[in-house]
């Protein structure tokens, strides 16, 4: 059948023995169509049979013989349930001429070059694709222009709330480490404190006013 290979390259088969269905794919996005449930008339008669079964145990030999007619015919019926199927399916796809691919008209068909998207790019969309490109290079290369490392030092710094001599650990706002007595730089980033009582001292005073200590 001819209109079996349009669609052999891109449909599901959702068919069981109570029926037939199948799902149809675009082959540039994969979107989907699917078709309407065709019934087995067979397998219903199969399906009642093993019911009947079940209540009276006597139709073991009945439903052996619906299973066997289904096996001889299945095939036929597939068939013509796939093309039913696919001459369905067609009315939601489009044809590229150039490519030969089955598209979906509303997300990768080019209505206005009468192909699809891939051969035939929408040229708005294009545009706007390629800005953003373009954008996205841009913030990349002024960001790796930036240093934003310039002001950290790596090698003699110590960790933010550790002192950088004995490496214990602060509290927010302590001045001085209770462990060693080493200033903390974090705390004192914009002031100045005497070393030995933590007074504030003024950014030219060498000798503490309070303790004496040299500073």
């Amino acid at each position: 059948m001819s209109t079996m290979i349009q669609f052999v390259s891109n449909y599901d088969d959702l068919s069981t023995d109570k029926g037939y269905q199948f799902k149809f794919h675009c082959d540039k996005c994969r979107n989907g169509y699917m078709s309407r449930f065709q019934p087995n008339a067979i397998g219903i008669a199969g399906g009642l049979l093993q019911a009947a079964s079940s209540l009276f145990g006597s139709f073991g030999g009945a439903e052996n013989a619906a299973y066997q007619i289904q096996q001889a015919i299945g095939g036929k019926a597939h068939d013509g349930a796939l093309e039913t199927a696919v001459a369905e399916g067609k009315a939601h796809f489009k044809q590229c001429t150039r490519c030969g691919h089955w598209v979906c008209p509303d997300v990768c068909w080019n209505a206005g070059a009468g192909l699809c998207e891939s051969c035939a790019p929408d040229e708005q969309e294009e545009l706007r694709a390629q800005q953003a490109l373009a954008a996205r290079e841009q913030i990349q290369t002024k960001t790796r222009a930036q240093d934003y490392t310039k002001n950290l030092d790596f090698l003699n710094r110590a960790p933010l709330g550790q002192c950088p001599g004995c490496q214990a650990k602060l509290a927010a706002g302590q001045k001085f480490c209770p462990g060693c007595g080493t200033p903390n730089p974090a705390a004192q980033a914009h002031e100045r404190f005497c070393a030995g009582c933590g007074t504030a001292l003024k950014p030219d005073q060498k000798f503490c006013a309070d303790c004496g200590t040299k500073n």
